[in-house]
């Protein structure tokens, strides 16, 4: 046993195989191939197992499915394949939701995927009372690894349907990355999102509002007096999505990050 774990580790550290994957995984169009050839070594468990990971990389797998999790808010989020990859971009999205939050508050993520948003608050926040939703069963498989060890709640059902009626006119922070790209540019997402991730996970419809308008819509009757609604979508989109907040009775904003090229809109309940 001594002389194949020392093998194993003789393997893993020969720098001649970890340049062997770097090439591998070029040829194959991986433009960040050295950081994903030091996270495909760490992520083995033989050397079988690395040979077979590089292949379905090179293959054109999307990395965090390979590896079995992606990084988020400095989190290491579990992701099985199917389920929506979290963006960098939506960091700014968790940012605007601590802006506003409190410990204590009622946190409710709708379309929740992995789970990824519900985890960095908790992670970021002193205490906050958790409960997430996705219509998609694999999501809410993963996404309950990721909350139901930290204190949260993972239902699987409809944005709101599944979630308990207590918390009506008790959310204090409704936060939702839903589905925004319109039916015809599907085609045109780049092809670890087109070809691996599930199609409820992106398509937000004709003009991609869809799924914000319906969950807009029902917004005012789950938040809380002062309450908030925060709602990742595109630069050009905003403007639209802002009409959709305004137009349930909510006082509405956009907040935009440059650098990560993220945009949220966030309604509050004033009424």
């Amino acid at each position: 046993m001594v002389d194949k774990i020392r093998k194993k580790t003789n393997f893993f550290q020969d720098n001649k195989i970890e340049k062997c994957i770097i090439d591998r995984l070029r040829s194959a169009g991986c433009v960040f191939a050295e950081e994903e050839a030091r996270l495909l070594i760490s992520a083995a468990q033989m050397p079988a197992d690395l040979v077979d990971m590089v292949e379905r990389r090179a293959g054109g797998l999307p990395l965090e499915y390979v590896i079995g999790w992606a990084e988020f808010c400095d989190l290491q989020i579990s992701v099985d394949p199917g389920v929506f990859v979290p963006r960098r971009r939506t960091e700014f999205l968790v940012r605007q939701a601590i802006d506003l939050a409190e410990s204590g508050s009622v946190v409710v993520d709708l379309c929740c995927g992995s789970g990824a948003l519900g985890a960095a608050l908790t992670a970021t926040l002193e205490w906050i009372e958790l409960y997430a939703s996705d219509v998609d069963p694999a999501a809410v498989r993963c996404a309950r690894r990721n909350i139901n060890s930290i204190g949260g709640h993972v239902y699987e059902g409809d944005l709101y349907e599944p979630l308990p009626a207590t918390l009506r006119g008790h959310v204090d922070i409704l936060l939702c990355n839903t589905p925004y790209v319109p039916t015809e540019e599907i085609a045109r997402l780049p092809q670890e999102a087109r070809e691996y991730e599930a199609r409820v996970a992106l398509d937000g419809g004709a003009d991609g509002l869809d799924i914000q308008r319906r969950v807009a819509e029902e917004a005012p009757h789950w938040l809380s007096p002062g309450g908030h609604l925060l709602i990742e979508t595109s630069e050009m989109q905003a403007p639209r999505t802002l009409e959709i907040f305004s137009s349930t009775g909510l006082t509405a904003k956009i907040a935009k990050d440059e650098e990560l090229d993220a945009t949220v809109v966030i309604g509050t309940n004033f009424n």
